[in-house]
Protein backbone atom coordinates (compact mmCIF):
# COMPACT_ATOMS: atom_id res chain seq x y z
CA UNK A 1 0.00 0.00 0.00
CA UNK A 2 3.02 2.31 0.54
CA UNK A 3 3.36 2.74 -3.22
CA UNK A 4 -0.26 4.04 -3.16
CA UNK A 5 -0.17 6.85 -0.93
CA UNK A 6 0.89 9.57 -3.46
CA UNK A 7 -1.48 8.53 -6.10
CA UNK A 8 -4.13 9.10 -3.21
CA UNK A 9 -3.61 12.12 -2.46
CA UNK A 10 -5.80 13.84 -4.17
CA UNK A 11 -9.07 11.25 -3.14
CA UNK A 12 -9.54 13.02 0.45
CA UNK A 13 -8.67 16.70 -0.94
CA UNK A 14 -11.93 16.31 -4.00
CA UNK A 15 -14.10 14.40 -1.96
CA UNK A 16 -13.70 15.63 1.18
CA UNK A 17 -14.28 19.34 -0.40
CA UNK A 18 -16.94 18.22 -2.44
CA UNK A 19 -18.95 16.91 0.65
CA UNK A 20 -18.52 20.40 2.96
CA UNK A 21 -19.25 23.09 -0.40
CA UNK A 22 -16.26 23.36 -1.60
CA UNK A 23 -15.86 26.71 0.52
CA UNK A 24 -13.65 27.43 3.49
CA UNK A 25 -14.64 30.07 6.24
CA UNK A 26 -12.28 32.46 5.49
CA UNK A 27 -13.88 32.72 1.56
CA UNK A 28 -11.94 31.14 -0.38
CA UNK A 29 -13.12 28.14 -2.48
CA UNK A 30 -11.00 24.73 -1.79
CA UNK A 31 -11.78 23.60 -5.22
CA UNK A 32 -13.41 25.83 -8.31
CA UNK A 33 -13.84 25.09 -11.83
CA UNK A 34 -15.25 21.74 -11.51
CA UNK A 35 -15.91 19.21 -13.84
CA UNK A 36 -17.03 16.16 -14.36
CA UNK A 37 -16.43 13.42 -17.39
CA UNK A 38 -17.98 9.77 -17.13
CA UNK A 39 -18.20 6.88 -19.75
CA UNK A 40 -21.04 3.79 -19.66
CA UNK A 41 -19.28 1.29 -22.54
CA UNK A 42 -21.35 -1.81 -22.46
CA UNK A 43 -19.59 -4.68 -24.81
CA UNK A 44 -20.45 -8.05 -26.17
CA UNK A 45 -17.65 -10.66 -26.91
CA UNK A 46 -17.30 -14.19 -28.39
CA UNK A 47 -14.03 -15.62 -28.85
CA UNK A 48 -13.78 -19.30 -30.20
CA UNK A 49 -10.24 -21.44 -30.42
CA UNK A 50 -10.70 -24.01 -32.19
CA UNK A 51 -10.20 -28.00 -31.70
CA UNK A 52 -8.52 -26.64 -28.26
CA UNK A 53 -10.75 -28.80 -26.07
CA UNK A 54 -12.56 -25.44 -24.75
CA UNK A 55 -15.79 -24.27 -25.27
CA UNK A 56 -16.51 -20.90 -26.58
CA UNK A 57 -16.44 -17.97 -24.76
CA UNK A 58 -18.96 -15.14 -24.19
CA UNK A 59 -19.15 -12.28 -22.26
CA UNK A 60 -21.35 -9.29 -21.51
CA UNK A 61 -19.86 -6.74 -19.79
CA UNK A 62 -19.73 -2.82 -19.06
CA UNK A 63 -17.20 -0.52 -18.12
CA UNK A 64 -18.59 2.43 -16.15
CA UNK A 65 -15.65 5.35 -15.44
CA UNK A 66 -15.99 8.52 -13.49
CA UNK A 67 -13.50 11.28 -13.08
CA UNK A 68 -13.84 14.43 -11.12
CA UNK A 69 -11.39 17.24 -11.35
CA UNK A 70 -11.16 20.54 -10.22
CA UNK A 71 -8.32 23.73 -9.40
CA UNK A 72 -7.45 23.23 -5.92
CA UNK A 73 -7.05 26.05 -3.12
CA UNK A 74 -7.48 29.05 -5.49
CA UNK A 75 -3.81 28.30 -6.66
CA UNK A 76 -3.67 28.91 -10.50
CA UNK A 77 -3.40 26.30 -12.65
CA UNK A 78 -2.82 23.88 -9.63
CA UNK A 79 -5.70 21.21 -9.92
CA UNK A 80 -6.99 17.83 -8.60
CA UNK A 81 -8.17 14.24 -10.40
CA UNK A 82 -10.13 11.15 -8.94
CA UNK A 83 -11.32 8.95 -10.75
CA UNK A 84 -13.15 5.89 -10.07
CA UNK A 85 -14.00 3.19 -12.93
CA UNK A 86 -16.09 -0.68 -12.78
CA UNK A 87 -16.47 -3.45 -14.92
CA UNK A 88 -19.60 -5.50 -14.67
CA UNK A 89 -20.71 -8.60 -16.15
CA UNK A 90 -24.10 -9.30 -14.67
CA UNK A 91 -23.49 -12.41 -13.57
CA UNK A 92 -22.79 -13.92 -17.16
CA UNK A 93 -19.25 -15.95 -16.85
CA UNK A 94 -19.56 -18.22 -19.80
CA UNK A 95 -15.77 -16.87 -20.46
CA UNK A 96 -12.66 -17.38 -18.65
CA UNK A 97 -11.38 -14.01 -17.39
CA UNK A 98 -8.08 -14.88 -16.05
CA UNK A 99 -9.21 -14.94 -12.67
CA UNK A 100 -12.81 -16.15 -12.03
CA UNK A 101 -11.77 -19.82 -12.47
CA UNK A 102 -13.80 -20.73 -15.31
CA UNK A 103 -10.69 -22.89 -17.36
CA UNK A 104 -13.42 -24.88 -19.54
CA UNK A 105 -14.16 -21.53 -21.78
CA UNK A 106 -12.12 -19.61 -23.84
CA UNK A 107 -9.97 -16.89 -22.65
CA UNK A 108 -11.28 -13.39 -22.68
CA UNK A 109 -9.56 -10.69 -20.24
CA UNK A 110 -12.38 -8.27 -19.04
CA UNK A 111 -12.90 -9.48 -14.89
CA UNK A 112 -15.54 -7.87 -12.81
CA UNK A 113 -13.78 -5.56 -11.14
CA UNK A 114 -13.20 -1.86 -9.70
CA UNK A 115 -10.54 0.46 -8.77
CA UNK A 116 -9.17 3.72 -8.49
CA UNK A 117 -8.61 4.43 -12.00
CA UNK A 118 -7.30 8.28 -11.41
CA UNK A 119 -5.93 10.24 -8.05
CA UNK A 120 -3.30 12.74 -9.33
CA UNK A 121 -2.34 16.35 -8.53
CA UNK A 122 -1.26 18.64 -11.17
CA UNK A 123 0.33 21.53 -11.34
CA UNK A 124 1.49 23.58 -14.95
CA UNK A 125 3.80 26.95 -14.70
CA UNK A 126 4.41 28.31 -17.97
CA UNK A 127 4.76 25.17 -20.10
CA UNK A 128 6.36 23.22 -17.75
CA UNK A 129 3.72 20.36 -16.23
CA UNK A 130 4.24 18.56 -12.66
CA UNK A 131 2.35 15.52 -11.97
CA UNK A 132 2.27 13.38 -8.69
CA UNK A 133 -0.38 10.36 -8.42
CA UNK A 134 -2.31 7.77 -10.40
CA UNK A 135 -3.20 8.73 -14.35
CA UNK A 136 -3.40 7.22 -17.63
CA UNK A 137 -0.28 7.54 -19.82
CA UNK A 138 -0.10 6.96 -23.42
CA UNK A 139 3.09 7.44 -25.12
CA UNK A 140 3.79 8.14 -28.23
CA UNK A 141 1.81 5.53 -30.67
CA UNK A 142 1.36 3.17 -27.05
CA UNK A 143 3.52 0.63 -28.61
CA UNK A 144 5.70 0.15 -25.78
CA UNK A 145 3.80 2.58 -22.91
CA UNK A 146 -0.13 2.24 -23.01
CA UNK A 147 -3.39 2.04 -21.30
CA UNK A 148 -4.93 -0.90 -22.90
CA UNK A 149 -8.08 1.11 -23.35
CA UNK A 150 -9.67 -1.54 -25.77
CA UNK A 151 -9.86 -4.17 -22.56
CA UNK A 152 -12.90 -3.06 -20.34
CA UNK A 153 -10.52 -1.90 -17.60
CA UNK A 154 -7.69 0.04 -18.36
CA UNK A 155 -4.16 0.33 -16.81
CA UNK A 156 -3.61 2.90 -14.60
CA UNK A 157 0.20 4.28 -14.15
CA UNK A 158 1.08 5.85 -10.63
CA UNK A 159 3.51 8.15 -11.71
CA UNK A 160 5.51 11.45 -10.57
CA UNK A 161 6.41 13.24 -14.07
CA UNK A 162 7.44 16.69 -15.23
CA UNK A 163 6.60 17.62 -19.04
CA UNK A 164 8.06 20.28 -20.81
CA UNK A 165 7.18 22.09 -23.55
CA UNK A 166 9.23 25.51 -23.68
CA UNK A 167 10.87 25.03 -26.68
CA UNK A 168 9.54 25.81 -29.36
CA UNK A 169 8.45 22.44 -31.36
CA UNK A 170 9.93 20.45 -28.47
CA UNK A 171 8.24 18.05 -26.15
CA UNK A 172 10.05 16.33 -23.43
CA UNK A 173 8.70 14.56 -20.32
CA UNK A 174 11.06 12.79 -17.62
CA UNK A 175 8.68 9.84 -15.94
CA UNK A 176 9.37 7.47 -12.49
CA UNK A 177 6.64 4.43 -12.69
CA UNK A 178 6.44 3.38 -8.95
CA UNK A 179 3.32 1.05 -10.01
CA UNK A 180 0.61 0.18 -12.33
CA UNK A 181 -3.02 -1.55 -12.06
CA UNK A 182 -5.46 -2.98 -14.58
CA UNK A 183 -6.60 -4.58 -17.56
CA UNK A 184 -6.26 -7.72 -15.07
CA UNK A 185 -7.53 -8.41 -11.89
CA UNK A 186 -5.49 -6.87 -9.09
CA UNK A 187 -6.26 -6.70 -5.15
CA UNK A 188 -3.58 -4.09 -5.43
CA UNK A 189 -1.14 -2.00 -7.75
CA UNK A 190 1.78 -3.90 -9.33
CA UNK A 191 4.67 -2.59 -7.71
CA UNK A 192 7.41 -1.47 -10.25
CA UNK A 193 10.30 1.20 -10.23
CA UNK A 194 10.31 2.11 -14.10
CA UNK A 195 12.03 5.23 -15.48
CA UNK A 196 10.38 6.79 -18.97
CA UNK A 197 12.18 9.39 -20.86
CA UNK A 198 10.56 10.70 -24.07
CA UNK A 199 11.51 13.84 -26.31
CA UNK A 200 9.58 14.82 -29.22
CA UNK A 201 11.07 17.72 -32.09
CA UNK A 202 8.98 18.39 -34.57
CA UNK A 203 11.30 19.77 -37.77
CA UNK A 204 8.11 20.32 -40.21
CA UNK A 205 4.72 19.00 -40.74
CA UNK A 206 6.75 16.30 -43.07
CA UNK A 207 8.89 14.87 -40.29
CA UNK A 208 9.13 14.85 -36.50
CA UNK A 209 11.98 12.94 -34.73
CA UNK A 210 11.29 11.13 -31.15
CA UNK A 211 13.67 9.41 -29.31
CA UNK A 212 13.00 7.62 -25.94
CA UNK A 213 14.13 5.56 -23.60
CA UNK A 214 11.65 3.35 -21.02
CA UNK A 215 13.69 1.75 -18.07
CA UNK A 216 11.18 -1.03 -17.01
CA UNK A 217 12.23 -2.08 -13.74
CA UNK A 218 13.80 -5.45 -13.55
CA UNK A 219 12.66 -6.33 -17.42
CA UNK A 220 14.78 -4.32 -19.77
CA UNK A 221 15.63 -1.16 -20.85
CA UNK A 222 14.11 -0.19 -24.30
CA UNK A 223 15.39 3.12 -26.18
CA UNK A 224 15.12 3.61 -30.13
CA UNK A 225 13.80 6.38 -32.60
CA UNK A 226 11.45 7.13 -34.51
CA UNK A 227 10.47 9.47 -37.19
CA UNK A 228 7.33 10.37 -38.60
CA UNK A 229 5.16 12.94 -40.71
CA UNK A 230 2.69 13.62 -42.89
CA UNK A 231 2.27 15.60 -46.49
CA UNK A 232 -0.79 16.28 -48.96
CA UNK A 233 0.96 15.96 -52.06
CA UNK A 234 -2.97 15.81 -54.03
CA UNK A 235 -2.95 12.61 -51.50
CA UNK A 236 -2.49 12.67 -47.52
CA UNK A 237 0.25 10.78 -46.98
CA UNK A 238 1.61 9.46 -43.18
CA UNK A 239 4.58 7.49 -42.28
CA UNK A 240 6.48 6.08 -39.65
CA UNK A 241 9.54 4.21 -39.28
CA UNK A 242 11.12 3.35 -36.03
CA UNK A 243 14.00 1.34 -34.59
CA UNK A 244 14.65 0.05 -31.35
CA UNK A 245 16.50 -2.38 -28.94
CA UNK A 246 15.93 -3.88 -25.77
CA UNK A 247 18.86 -4.29 -23.14
CA UNK A 248 19.90 -5.67 -19.66
CA UNK A 249 17.35 -3.03 -16.93
CA UNK A 250 19.23 -0.35 -15.21
CA UNK A 251 16.45 -0.47 -12.75
CA UNK A 252 16.96 -3.52 -11.84
CA UNK A 253 15.37 -4.82 -8.22
CA UNK A 254 13.80 -8.01 -7.60
CA UNK A 255 15.33 -10.40 -10.18
CA UNK A 256 19.32 -9.75 -10.17
CA UNK A 257 20.74 -10.91 -13.52
CA UNK A 258 17.95 -10.11 -15.67
CA UNK A 259 19.16 -10.33 -18.99
CA UNK A 260 17.58 -8.62 -22.81
CA UNK A 261 19.25 -8.41 -25.38
CA UNK A 262 16.71 -8.43 -28.52
CA UNK A 263 15.61 -5.68 -31.68
CA UNK A 264 12.20 -3.78 -32.98
CA UNK A 265 11.59 -2.25 -36.50
CA UNK A 266 8.53 -0.72 -37.61
CA UNK A 267 7.86 0.56 -41.12
CA UNK A 268 4.47 2.43 -41.63
CA UNK A 269 2.86 3.77 -44.66
CA UNK A 270 -0.67 5.53 -45.01
CA UNK A 271 -2.65 7.26 -47.42
CA UNK A 272 -6.24 8.89 -47.52
CA UNK A 273 -7.65 9.48 -50.81
CA UNK A 274 -10.72 11.30 -50.62
CA UNK A 275 -12.20 9.03 -47.45
CA UNK A 276 -10.49 6.21 -48.77
CA UNK A 277 -7.56 4.63 -46.77
CA UNK A 278 -5.08 2.78 -47.35
CA UNK A 279 -2.04 1.31 -45.76
CA UNK A 280 1.07 -1.27 -45.50
CA UNK A 281 2.90 -1.48 -42.34
CA UNK A 282 6.34 -4.36 -42.01
CA UNK A 283 6.80 -4.99 -37.83
CA UNK A 284 9.40 -6.95 -36.78
CA UNK A 285 9.86 -8.27 -33.14
CA UNK A 286 13.00 -9.75 -32.91
CA UNK A 287 12.89 -13.60 -31.29
CA UNK A 288 15.74 -15.65 -29.46
CA UNK A 289 18.73 -17.07 -30.19
CA UNK A 290 21.56 -17.69 -28.73
CA UNK A 291 22.23 -15.35 -26.31
CA UNK A 292 19.46 -13.16 -28.13
CA UNK A 293 16.28 -12.56 -26.39
CA UNK A 294 12.73 -12.48 -27.71
CA UNK A 295 11.50 -8.05 -28.08
CA UNK A 296 8.80 -7.93 -25.78
CA UNK A 297 6.55 -4.72 -25.28
CA UNK A 298 5.20 -5.61 -22.21
CA UNK A 299 3.56 -2.46 -20.78
CA UNK A 300 2.29 -1.35 -24.51
CA UNK A 301 -1.44 -1.19 -25.77
CA UNK A 302 -0.81 -4.35 -27.66
CA UNK A 303 -4.01 -5.47 -29.14
CA UNK A 304 -3.66 -2.74 -31.59
CA UNK A 305 -0.57 -4.21 -33.04
CA UNK A 306 -0.17 -8.12 -34.79
CA UNK A 307 -4.19 -8.50 -34.92
CA UNK A 308 -6.93 -7.84 -32.93
CA UNK A 309 -7.56 -11.46 -31.84
CA UNK A 310 -4.70 -11.09 -29.46
CA UNK A 311 -3.04 -14.53 -30.03
CA UNK A 312 0.49 -12.79 -30.23
CA UNK A 313 -0.58 -10.67 -27.40
CA UNK A 314 2.28 -9.83 -24.67
CA UNK A 315 3.03 -13.22 -23.17
CA UNK A 316 2.42 -15.17 -26.10
CA UNK A 317 4.59 -13.26 -28.32
CA UNK A 318 6.19 -16.30 -29.86
CA UNK A 319 9.75 -17.25 -28.51
CA UNK A 320 11.18 -17.08 -32.30
CA UNK A 321 9.91 -13.27 -32.23
CA UNK A 322 7.24 -11.96 -34.86
CA UNK A 323 7.28 -10.58 -38.66
CA UNK A 324 3.76 -9.27 -38.94
CA UNK A 325 3.36 -7.59 -42.64
CA UNK A 326 -0.12 -6.07 -43.04
CA UNK A 327 -2.12 -4.10 -45.41
CA UNK A 328 -5.05 -2.15 -44.97
CA UNK A 329 -7.90 -0.45 -47.02
CA UNK A 330 -10.88 1.06 -45.41
CA UNK A 331 -13.23 4.08 -45.87
CA UNK A 332 -14.28 7.25 -43.63
CA UNK A 333 -16.57 9.64 -43.58
CA UNK A 334 -18.54 12.32 -41.54
CA UNK A 335 -21.92 10.85 -41.89
CA UNK A 336 -21.04 6.82 -43.47
CA UNK A 337 -18.73 6.88 -40.12
CA UNK A 338 -15.33 4.11 -40.60
CA UNK A 339 -14.79 0.73 -41.88
CA UNK A 340 -11.65 -0.65 -42.35
CA UNK A 341 -10.07 -4.20 -43.11
CA UNK A 342 -6.74 -5.40 -42.46
CA UNK A 343 -4.75 -8.35 -42.99
CA UNK A 344 -1.94 -9.94 -41.76
CA UNK A 345 0.84 -11.90 -42.40
CA UNK A 346 2.69 -13.92 -39.54
CA UNK A 347 6.52 -15.00 -39.63
CA UNK A 348 8.78 -16.07 -36.89
CA UNK A 349 11.98 -13.63 -36.90
CA UNK A 350 13.76 -17.17 -35.92
CA UNK A 351 12.92 -20.51 -36.98
CA UNK A 352 10.62 -22.60 -34.58
CA UNK A 353 9.40 -26.05 -33.50
CA UNK A 354 6.52 -27.65 -35.80
CA UNK A 355 6.00 -31.23 -36.10
CA UNK A 356 8.52 -33.21 -37.91
CA UNK A 357 10.74 -29.93 -38.08
CA UNK A 358 11.17 -26.35 -37.79
CA UNK A 359 9.17 -23.57 -39.44
CA UNK A 360 8.70 -19.87 -39.73
CA UNK A 361 5.12 -19.79 -40.53
CA UNK A 362 2.72 -18.17 -37.59
CA UNK A 363 -0.50 -18.08 -39.69
CA UNK A 364 -2.49 -15.03 -40.91
CA UNK A 365 -5.32 -13.07 -39.91
CA UNK A 366 -8.14 -10.85 -40.97
CA UNK A 367 -9.62 -7.99 -39.04
CA UNK A 368 -12.91 -5.96 -40.26
CA UNK A 369 -14.44 -3.18 -37.82
CA UNK A 370 -17.13 -0.49 -38.31
CA UNK A 371 -17.65 2.36 -35.82
CA UNK A 372 -20.18 5.11 -36.54
CA UNK A 373 -22.11 7.55 -34.26
CA UNK A 374 -25.89 6.59 -33.09
CA UNK A 375 -28.64 8.95 -34.41
CA UNK A 376 -29.94 11.24 -32.01
CA UNK A 377 -27.80 10.60 -29.07
CA UNK A 378 -25.18 12.87 -28.62
CA UNK A 379 -21.90 11.44 -27.67
CA UNK A 380 -22.96 7.72 -28.10
CA UNK A 381 -21.08 5.26 -30.45
CA UNK A 382 -21.36 2.42 -31.82
CA UNK A 383 -18.86 -0.75 -32.75
CA UNK A 384 -18.94 -4.01 -34.75
CA UNK A 385 -15.79 -5.65 -34.62
CA UNK A 386 -14.32 -8.76 -36.22
CA UNK A 387 -11.08 -10.94 -36.41
CA UNK A 388 -10.47 -14.26 -37.67
CA UNK A 389 -7.30 -15.68 -37.24
CA UNK A 390 -5.99 -18.80 -39.51
CA UNK A 391 -3.37 -21.05 -37.92
CA UNK A 392 0.13 -21.39 -38.95
CA UNK A 393 2.54 -24.56 -38.72
CA UNK A 394 4.64 -23.55 -35.02
CA UNK A 395 4.02 -25.27 -32.20
CA UNK A 396 1.59 -23.60 -30.13
CA UNK A 397 -0.12 -21.84 -33.03
CA UNK A 398 -1.71 -24.51 -34.75
CA UNK A 399 -4.93 -23.45 -33.74
CA UNK A 400 -7.19 -21.29 -35.21
CA UNK A 401 -9.55 -18.40 -33.36
CA UNK A 402 -12.02 -16.12 -33.94
CA UNK A 403 -12.92 -13.11 -32.37
CA UNK A 404 -16.39 -10.79 -32.52
CA UNK A 405 -17.68 -7.78 -30.94
CA UNK A 406 -20.45 -5.42 -30.44
CA UNK A 407 -20.07 -2.07 -28.34
CA UNK A 408 -21.63 1.01 -27.45
CA UNK A 409 -19.93 3.87 -25.96
CA UNK A 410 -21.33 6.81 -24.59
CA UNK A 411 -19.36 9.85 -22.90
CA UNK A 412 -20.31 12.58 -21.31
CA UNK A 413 -18.77 15.57 -19.59
CA UNK A 414 -20.47 17.93 -16.68
CA UNK A 415 -19.06 21.74 -16.43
Amino acid sequence: MKRLLLSMAAVPLVIGGLSIGASADEGFNILNDVKVKGEIRPRYEYANVKKNQKDAAQALTARTSLTVSAGLFEVENLTATVGVTSVNNFGYTNYNSTSNGNTQYDVIVDPQQAMISDAAIDYKLNKTSLHAGRSKVNLDNQRFIGTVGWRQMERSYDTVYAADNSIENLSLLAAYVYGYQGVKEQAEAIDTKTVLLHANYKVMDELSVTAYDYMIGSLSDTYGLALTGKADVGIKLDYRAEYAMQTDPTMEYQVKNVKADATYMNLDLGANISGILAGVNYEVLSGASGSKTAFNPTLGTNHKFNGWADVFYVASVPAGGLIDTNIRLGYADKEFGKLLAVYHDFKADEKMAKVGGTTDDLGSELDVSYANKIPGVNNLTGLVKYAAYSKGEATNYTNDKQVAWLMLDYKFEIK
